[in-house]
C-alpha cells in the first residue's frame, strides 16, 4: 500500500460498533443478548473461507474439508462455544482458528464422523467455488496457519473493496471506479493520472483529487471492517497492522 500505516485515521470506529459483530458475541458469553446469533452467523459466512482453505492444508479432501467445515460452523453455534472466547484477547480471527483446531483433534479421534450428505448445513458453500478458489492458491505455501492468516486479510480486503465498488455504483460512478481502483491498494494501475484524466474528461488535477478520496474512503471502509472482528475499540490498531504485514 502506498503512503504509511499513519494515514489510517486514529478516529474511533464506526458508533455502531459496540453493539454489532464480534463485540456483541462476546457480549453474549456473559448474559443473553438475541442478536448474537445473527452477529456470528454474519461473521462465520463471511469468513469461512480462510477456515477451509486451513482444513485443505491439513490434507483433507475437498468433500472432507466441506463437510468438516459446515460440521464446525454448525457446533460453533449450537454449543454456545464463544462464551468461552477470552475477552483480553477477543480478535475474531484467532478465537475461530484456535476453535477449528480443537474441533479437528476431535473429530480425528472420532471414528464416526457424519459423512457427506449427513444433513449438517450452515454455510451454503459451494464446492467447486471454493476449490476454484483454492486452486488459485500458492502451491508453495505448506503452512496452514500462514495460508489462515494471509486469506484472512484478503478476504477482508476484498469485503471492502466489494462495499466500496457498491458506494460507486449507487452515486452513478462506475466509470471512474474501473478507471481509479489500481491506486487503492499499491499503486498497481498501469495508466498515469493523465491518461485517465483523458477517457473520463477530466482535469488531471481532478483525477489526483478523486484517487485521494477514493484512498480515503477505502481506509475508513477497512477500519470499520476490522472493527467488527474485534472485541475492544482500542484493538482495532494493532489488527490493521498485523493485517498489513501479513498481506505486505
Amino acid at each position: 500500500m502506498s503512503g504509511t500505516y499513519k494515514e489510517f485515521s486514529s478516529e474511533p470506529a464506526s458508533a455502531q460498533f459496540a453493539t454489532t459483530h464480534w463485540s456483541v458475541v462476546l457480549a453474549a458469553g456473559e448474559r443473553e443478548l438475541p442478536q448474537a446469533a445473527e452477529a456470528l452467523e454474519k461473521l462465520c459466512r463471511t469468513y469461512w473461507y480462510p477456515l477451509y482453505v486451513y482444513v485443505r492444508r491439513q490434507g483433507n479432501s475437498p468433500e472432507d474439508a466441506q463437510d468438516l467445515t459446515q460440521i464446525f460452523f454448525s457446533g460453533l453455534l449450537e454449543k454456545n462455544c464463544f462464551a468461552k472466547a477470552d475477552r483480553d484477547r477477543g480478535k475474531f480471527r484467532t478465537f475461530l482458528l484456535g476453535s477449528l483446531k480443537n474441533f479437528l483433534v476431535n473429530e480425528w479421534k472420532r471414528a464416526g464422523r457424519l459423512k457427506r450428505g449427513g444433513g449438517v448445513e450452515f454455510l451454503s458453500i459451494d464446492a467447486n467455488v471454493a476449490e476454484d478458489r483454492y486452486a488459485a492458491e500458492p502451491a508453495n505455501e505448506s503452512n496452514a496457519d500462514a495460508a489462515y492468516e494471509q486469506r484472512w486479510a484478503v478476504t477482508l480486503i476484498e469485503q471492502v473493496l466489494t462495499a466500496l465498488r457498491q458506494e460507486f455504483h449507487a452515486a452513478d460512478k462506475a466509470r471512474l471506479f474501473a478507471e481509479l481502483k489500481g491506486f487503492i491498494w499499491g499503486d498497481k494501475s498501469t495508466a498515469s493520472y493523465a491518461e485517465i484524466a483523458g477517457h473520463l474528461n477530466l482535469t488531471e488535477g481532478t483525477v489526483k483529487v478523486a484517487v485521494h478520496r477514493l484512498r480515503q474512503r477505502f481506509r475508513e471502509l477497512l477500519r470499520a471492517e476490522v472493527a467488527h472482528t474485534v472485541a475492544r475499540t482500542e484493538d482495532i490498531d494493532g489488527e490493521l497492522r498485523h493485517l498489513i504485514a501479513v498481506v505486505g
